[in-house]
Parts: structure tokens; C-alpha cells; sequence
């Protein structure tokens, strides 16, 4: 073997490497772009978020015929006063709790001394609270002047030694109006600068909207102009329509807590509204955060404790209704975001930019996977950082098989038969992850033993399955992640799945004790299907005995006239040759009393040419690649004789 043939080699088994290695650099030097680039990268993002939520006023302002750029002009005016205005209410309440402070310190020594009057009895209480005392008066003591104290063991110094001249430099201070002035705006220029600057990139954004979106599309790639297009429009209208949203139920949180602190009596309570809604922003936390200073306020303000009380019933109340009835129903049941998603987001971000980083760590991860849902290069994105299940609902049911975990898959079927009947989950979530097995299966590729796990779980899966009351979706309860994107992708139920027969309203020939019997195949995984075949029949009125081939060929056939068998249905995941099917229909015709009628199940056949010679071929009268279509001709049969009327 020649050295460039090896060394080919190695450089093949080394690309992985090297690849995640570049991997790992690009995103190494685009974190640190975006923190050096934080002063600049921050009122842009900014921009960009509050241009989404001013996109609709534009538009608005659009439609009365006002040109675009006075609609913008209007549009980032209304939100710049509602800004400043919202600063007024918040340095004002600042300073009025400044000026009260000092008003609430006996109350709260009055507090902790009650405290630790009552638990004097514990000694890890009482020497935290000694603790905190000592440091308090270590803190306020005044070093000034325990430096300068004369220590009466030791005898004064000589004045010589202890005065040494110090020389002094008069300067003229910067009093006087201009003076005052700049030391009041100074700490202002940087966060004026900040809004400004975004209102700015805002204006800009709203005007050359078009033309972002153009740019957009040739770096997404332009091969599929009407695509592409088609997904940012889409995802734009999104991403504006949730954060208006989120925005709006924020500011009604912050609006609902200010209005109860001020019934209860917290002092600033608009302060302490505004803090909630901004920092219900952040994921999980912000609410709890924001609970933090006003619970706090109570205990120093009221001299009981009836105040705390009732600030910790409000936070506790409000938060799960907002959370948990009312951003359901407006939006989903999410943002979109995994909840790992969310808290790595939120701790990136705010390593990255800091508290502001916090705050804009949601929305920004929110931009991120609405593109990757829309652009087939950011895909990886939603894969990534999405709540949506990384596996197709089939890939999902056929690894928990394999894994031999059908509990999760049954939980995962009791979720989406809140939502769909029963047969639209045997048929497109089970039946599509067995064919996925059987191709497996085909080429060799599960062993023996994973094959055998294979079958206990679907076994158990089935038998589990068999407990729940009815075919028809139930509706009650939440629905899970996975179960959610399974009913999304898969759809509404088909006609047969909601037809439940009953007794009296079959023909009498199929009023017997089992009028189908369900014959599987000799396939490995036929047992499977027919055993959730004949469940469905049996859901829907129409009782079913499920029968492998080795029952069938017993002598004589275990069939008497009290089973009253109407239909013989034959089950094959994987088709086996024409002769046989059609020797078994013949050999099942001759051996069960009734000539019963034949139905053929072909779950993994597709091509109707095919379907239309086998169904001749085998002389049955009816042909099925689907559960429902299996399930919507027994019940048609059902209302029909078995063998027609002689003349």
C-alpha cells in the first residue's frame, strides 16, 4: 500500500475532527465578536426586537394613507414618549423610596428581634442572628475616630513626631449652576445614548424593511425565490405577533401586581409593577425575582405581618394564571423554546451582554429557531434550540421500542389520544414505525436479541392500550410535547375513526360471537399488527379474534358456527408471494363455516396497479394498506349479508 493511499486514509478518519474543531472555533469567535461588539450589537438587537413590535402600528398607519416614512417617524415617537414617560415613573418612585428608607429601620429591628425572640430556643438561629448583629455594628462602627482615639495603656507621643506638616492644594471646586448641571447629567449621557441609538436603528430597520428582507433572502439562498420569500414573511408576521403578545400580557402582569401592591399598601408600587413585567421576560425566574424587593418592603413597612402575607398571595396567585391559563390561550402552549434551551440561552446571553442580556435572552433565541423553521441552512438551529420533537412521531415510537421503554411510548399514546382516536395513532404513529423495523428487519441489520425486545414492547405497548375506555379522543388533560407535534404533523382523524357500531345495528350475520377473524402473517412483526387490528375492530364494535397461521392449520380448524365469523382478515406487514396469499384465503374459505367474505392487508404496499392485480389475484374482496381503510370497509360490511340472497 502506498504512503499517499495511507495518508489519505488518515485524513479521512481525521475530517470529523477537524471539522468539529472548526466547529468549535467558529462559535469560540463569534461569542467573542458579540461581547466586544456588546455596545454596538445590543442597541441593534434591541432595535431589531422593538422594530417587530412597531411593524403593526406602522402598517396601521399605512393603510390611512400616510407615507412611510411619517408612519415610522409616528410610530417610534409614540414608543420613545412612552419611554421617557415610563423613566419619570421610575426615577420618581426611586426617590421617593430613597427618602422613606430610613422611616421603616425601627421596623425592621422590631422584626428581627421578634424573630429571634421566637426562635432563641434554636441555637444554629440564634448564632446566625448574634452573627448579623455584630456585623451590622462592625459596619456602622466609626474607624475615624477609633483611628484618633488615644489608647490610655501608652503615653502620649511627642507633638513633634506625631504632627508633620501636610501639604495643601486649594482648587476651585466646579460649583455653580453648570457645575450641578454636569454632575446630574453624567451618569444620564450613556443610557440616553443607548436609547437613542435605538431608536435610531429602529427608524432605519422600519424604513428599509424591504430591503433587510432582500439581503435576507439572497444570503438564505435565492434558488427558491417563492419559498424563501414565503418563510420570512411568514416568520416575520410570528415574531411580531408574539412579542406584541408577550409584551402586552407582560405589561398586564406588571399592571395587575402594581394595582394589588398599592391595595395592599407597599409603598411604590408602580416601581415595583413595571419591575414585574420587565423581568417576566425572563424565562422561569423573572416573576420570583421580581417578588424578591417587594416582599422584602413589606416586612420593614407593616409592623405585622398581615402585609407580607398578602404580597406573597399575590405573586403566588397571579403568576400561575398568566402563566398557566392565560399565555395558552393567546399563544400556544409556548414560546417554542425547549426548556434546556431557554436556561442555556439566558445564561449565554447574560454572560455575554450582560443584565441586559437577561432580558433579551428569550426573544433573541425565539428569532433564532423561528428562522430555523423557515430557512433550510438554519434548520439545525430549531433542532437545536426548538421544542419540537428532533424525530418524526414513527422515528419516536419505533426507538422506544427498540429501547425496549414501551411505558414512555405509552404515555406518549395517551397524550395524543386525548387529541386523535385510536385509529390514527395505530395507524400513523405505530404502523409507520413498524415498517420502519421491518425494513431493519429485511436487511439484517437488528440482532436477534434486539428483535425480541422489539416484540415484548410492542406486545406491552398494545396490551396497555387495550385498558382505555374507547376509541374516540378524550380531550381532558394537557397534552406533551411530542404528543402535540404528533397531532400537528399527522392531522385530523379520518371518517372511520369516529364510527362505533353497535350490535343491534349490524346484520344479523354478523351478530355472532366473533364475527372477524384476523389472521396474521408468518412475518415477524404481522403478530403485531394484527393484534392492533383486531383491537380496533373490537373498539368499534365489531369483535375480533386475532389467530396466528400455526392456529389455522390445526386439524380440525378451531372454528365452530357460534363464533359467527363474517370477514377473515389477513394481515401482512411484509407481502408475501401472490400463491400464498392466495392459497390461504381458499384453505380459511373451506375450513370456517359461513363462506365468510376475505380482506387482505398489505401495510407496507402502496402502488395501486400492484394492489389492484394482487386483489384479483387472491379473489379477495377487499384490498387494505391502511388500518382505516381496514377499519372503514368492516364497518360498511357490517350493514351487508355475508352471502347475498338467492333469487
Amino acid at each position: 500500500m502506498s504512503d499517499d493511499i495511507i495518508l489519505a486514509r488518515r485524513m479521512r478518519d481525521a475530517l470529523p475532527i477537524f471539522i468539529a474543531v472548526a466547529c468549535l472555533g467558529l462559535a469560540l469567535l463569534i461569542a467573542a465578536m458579540l461581547y466586544l461588539g456588546r455596545d454596538v450589537l445590543v442597541p441593534i438587537a434591541l432595535a431589531i426586537l422593538l422594530s417587530f413590535v412597531l411593524a403593526p402600528l406602522v402598517r396601521m398607519l399605512q393603510k390611512i394613507h400616510l407615507p412611510r416614512s411619517i408612519a415610522v417617524l409616528s410610530a417610534v415617537l409614540v414608543a420613545a414618549v412612552g419611554l421617557v414617560l415610563l423613566g419619570f415613573v421610575v426615577f420618581g418612585q426611586i426617590a421617593q423610596l430613597a427618602s422613606d428608607l430610613p422611616r421603616y429601620q425601627t421596623n425592621m429591628q422590631e422584626k428581627i428581634r421578634s424573630v429571634r425572640e421566637v426562635t432563641a430556643s434554636s441555637g444554629a438561629f440564634s448564632r446566625a442572628f448574634d452573627m448579623l448583629q455584630n456585623l451590622g455594628e462592625q459596619l456602622q462602627a466609626p474607624t475615624a475616630d477609633k483611628a484618633v482615639a488615644p489608647d490610655p495603656g501608652i503615653a502620649p507621643a511627642q507633638p513633634e513626631v506625631l504632627t508633620k506638616p501636610v501639604p495643601v492644594e486649594v482648587r476651585e471646586t466646579g460649583s455653580g449652576p453648570l457645575g450641578t448641571l454636569t454632575a446630574v447629567l453624567s451618569p444620564l449621557l450613556h443610557p440616553l445614548a443607548s436609547v437613542g441609538l435605538v431608536l435610531i436603528f429602529a427608524i432605519f430597520i422600519l424604513i428599509q424593511r424591504e430591503d433587510l428582507r432582500n439581503r435576507f433572502i439572497r444570503l438564505a439562498g435565492s434558488e427558491d425565490l417563492q419559498r424563501t420569500t414565503a418563510a420570512i414573511d411568514d416568520a416575520a408576521r410570528r415574531l411580531s405577533r408574539l412579542f406584541l403578545t408577550q409584551l402586552g400580557l407582560n405589561a398586564g402582569f406588571g399592571l395587575v401586581i402594581g394595582i394589588g401592591l398599592w391595595i395592599i399598601g407597599v409603598p411604590s408600587p408602580a416601581l415595583w409593577g413595571i419591575l414585574a413585567g420587565a423581568l417576566r421576560f425572563v424565562p422561569y425566574v423573572g416573576a420570583v425575582i421580581s417578588a424578591v424587593l417587594p416582599l422584602g418592603l413589606a416586612v420593614a413597612v407593616d409592623p405585622g405581618w398581615s402585609m407580607l402575607f398578602w404580597t406573597a398571595i399575590l405573586f403566588v396567585v397571579v403568576e400561575p394564571i398568566v402563566g398557566h391559563a392565560i399565555e395558552p390561550l393567546v399563544y400556544g402552549h409556548s414560546t417554542g423554546l425547549s426548556p434546556i434551551a431557554v436556561i442555556v440561552a439566558a445564561t449565554l446571553w447574560t454572560f455575554l451582554w450582560g443584565p441586559i442580556g437577561l432580558v433579551l435572552a428569550t426573544p433573541l433565541t425565539v428569532c433564532l429557531v423561528v428562522l430555523g423553521r423557515h430557512v433550510e441552512r438554519l434548520k439545525f438551529l430549531d433542532i437545536l434550540l426548538g421544542d419540537r420533537p428532533a424525530l418524526s412521531p414513527r422515528q419516536i415510537f419505533y426507538q422506544r421500542m427498540l429501547a425496549g421503554d414501551p411505558d414512555e411510548a405509552v404515555q406518549q399514546a395517551r397524550d395524543f389520544l386525548r387529541e386523535r382516536a385510536l385509529a390514527t395513532y395505530y395507524d400513523d404513529v405505530a404502523l409507520e414505525g413498524l415498517r420502519l423495523a421491518q425494513e431493519d428487519i429485511a436487511r439484517g441489520a437488528i440482532t436477534t436479541d434486539r428483535l425480541e425486545i422489539l416484540k415484548d414492547s410492542i406486545q406491552g405497548l398494545v396490551d396497555d392500550l387495550a385498558t382505555i375506555e374507547g376509541p374516540l379522543p378524550t380531550h381532558r388533560g394537557a397534552v406533551g410535547a411530542e404528543a402535540a407535534a404528533a397531532v400537528e404533523s399527522i392531522g385530523p382523524d379520518r371518517i372511520a375513526a369516529d364510527l362505533v357500531r353497535r350490535r343491534e345495528d349490524m346484520h344479523p350475520d354478523w351478530r355472532g360471537r366473533t364475527p372477524i377473524l384476523c389472521v396474521a402473517g408468518q412475518g415477524t412483526l404481522d403478530l403485531a399488527v394484527a393484534t392492533m387490528l383486531g383491537q380496533l375492530f373490537s373498539k368499534h364494535g365489531l369483535a375480533t379474534r386475532v389467530v396466528t397461521p400455526d392456529e389455522i392449520a390445526q386439524d380440525p380448524p378451531p372454528f365452530t358456527e357460534e363464533d359467527g365469523i363474517a370477514l377473515v382478515c389477513f394481515s401482512y406487514l411484509d407481502a408475501l408471494s401472490t400463491v400464498h396469499i392466495r392459497y390461504a384465503a381458499r384453505r380459511l374459505r373451506r375450513s370456517v363455516p359461513g363462506k365468510p367474505k376475505v380482506m387482505v392487508g398489505l401495510w407496507r404496499q402502496r402502488d395501486p396497479s400492484t394492489l389492484e392485480t394482487l386483489r384479483r389475484a387472491t379473489s379477495a374482496e377487499v384490498l387494505a394498506t391502511s388500518l382505516h381503510q381496514a377499519l372503514a370497509a368492516a364497518i360498511d360490511l357490517s350493514d351487508k349479508p355475508v352471502r347475498p340472497a338467492q333469487p
